[in-house]
């Protein structure tokens, strides 16, 4: 694509400006006499704010080519400004996920985008979700459609080196949760209700048999290489290798069943911090990092939704360690739990939502923040209420 392209938009952030990975690109579309402008304003953990100013950016110019280089972060805020840039007539909440957004279907075609990611995590180089903090209410949202889904991945495990252990821990836990999530999704053939037209049937589908090997294979490849990946070795490339593809393999599963209650009840988690900072990032505002936000309710969320299909809760428990060749259907919430407490436990994670700011009397606020967020939450094997989301909030305040 950027071989014949006129004009290239490249986006990051301005830690990865001066890194291995841009220097590369930067270095390629010189070497061919590609024109092209760098956008380095990417926020970490982006807001609506951040998104409209790298679209003002993109719409200022006639661009060819979109390239994004860096995590999910980056790819988002590019998916957005190649978006918008490409229908410039649309008012921002035009494309976001109801209720807080109008949900329209993308109907007009993007430009190729490019996405070089340098965390192993997110998966956003395989999806067609573009997620932000919508300020104004303190929480999450995003778009989420086919047409938005990166051109090219460009999966290099050299590009994470550069990566300091607690950003590659955390981003290792958001693949953790795409595989869990996915594989314990709501059936496909259980979702409803179904759309009139194709055009509205929404990203994610449910947990289906292709989205299965994808998810069951990532969770077995975090299993074995996650600790050595983030705490152990940051110059493993094996373990940096595989995570890399473990991040894709689980994007591939989850970009299509969808993911649920952790990745729900996340985005309050992110979108309300106070005061925390995370170990390991070089941002000028407080931040959850979007993997620590999810996995810290993991642990009560599987509790919760295992007795809708414990065969696979057990199964997940096993490929994580745990010796399940006496446990009961019955066992496998209580199980999955622990094991997930354990492998945090080992990799070092903050004891609960108190150790990144919350408490309970904070618990409203955050169940507040998971109710728009039915675009993951219904897909939630077991149906939960308000008062469901209150007992897994206060269940997640402390982890040990």
């Amino acid at each position: 694509c950027v071989c014949v392209a006129g004009k290239v938009c490249v986006m990051t952030d301005r830690n990865l400006a001066g890194l291995p990975p841009m220097r590369s690109v930067l270095e390629s579309l010189v070497r061919s006499g590609i024109e092209h402008k760098v956008y380095d304003n990417v926020r970490v953990e982006p807001t609506d704010t951040s998104f409209k100013e790298a679209i003002a950016f993109a719409k200022k110019e006639s661009f060819d080519v979109f390239v994004a280089v860096g995590g999910g972060s980056v790819i988002d805020t590019c998916k957005a400004a190649n978006l918008y840039a490409c229908h410039p007539d649309a008012d921002f909440l035009d494309f976001v996920n109801a209720p807080i957004g109008r949900g329209k279907p993308i109907t007009g075609a993007l430009k190729p985008l490019i996405a070089v990611p340098t965390t192993a995590g997110t998966g956003s180089e395989t999806t067609g979700v573009a997620i932000f903090d919508f300020e104004h209410l303190k929480a999450k949202t995003g778009i989420a459609s086919r047409a938005i889904k990166p051109t090219l991945g460009v999966v290099d495990p050299l590009h994470t080196l550069h990566m300091p252990e607690r950003v590659a821990a955390n981003s290792g836990f958001d693949v953790l949760c795409h595989a869990l999530e996915s594989y314990t999704a709501l059936p496909y053939n259980m979702r409803s209700p179904c759309p009139p037209n194709p055009i509205n049937r929404p990203a994610y589908q449910g947990s289906n048999p292709i989205s299965d090997v994808w998810s069951r294979h990532a969770l077995n490849v975090v299993a074995k290489y996650m600790k050595r990946y983030a705490v152990r070795d940051p110059e493993d490339k094996e373990a940096r290798s595989s995570m890399h593809l473990a991040s894709v393999f689980a994007g591939i599963g989850f970009g299509n069943a969808g993911v649920h209650l952790c990745h729900g009840m996340s985005y309050p988690i992110a979108g309300n911090v106070k005061t925390h900072k995370a170990k390991g990032y070089n941002v000028d505002h407080p931040v959850v990092p979007h993997g620590l936000s999810v996995v810290l309710t993991s642990p009560a969320v599987f509790n919760f939704t295992a007795p809708m299909c414990p065969e696979r809760h057990l199964e997940a428990a096993q490929i994580l360690g745990a010796d399940v060749s006496r446990a009961k259907r019955e066992d496998a919430g209580p199980l999955l739990a622990d094991t997930l407490r354990r492998f945090l436990y080992d990799l070092e994670v903050e004891d609960g939502l108190e150790a990144v700011g919350y408490s309970k009397e904070d618990v409203p606020a955050l169940v507040k923040g998971t109710i728009p967020q039915e675009r993951v939450t219904k897909l939630s094997p077991r149906e939960h209420t308000e008062e469901d989301l209150s007992h897994l909030f206060e269940a997640s305040m402390k982890l040990y």
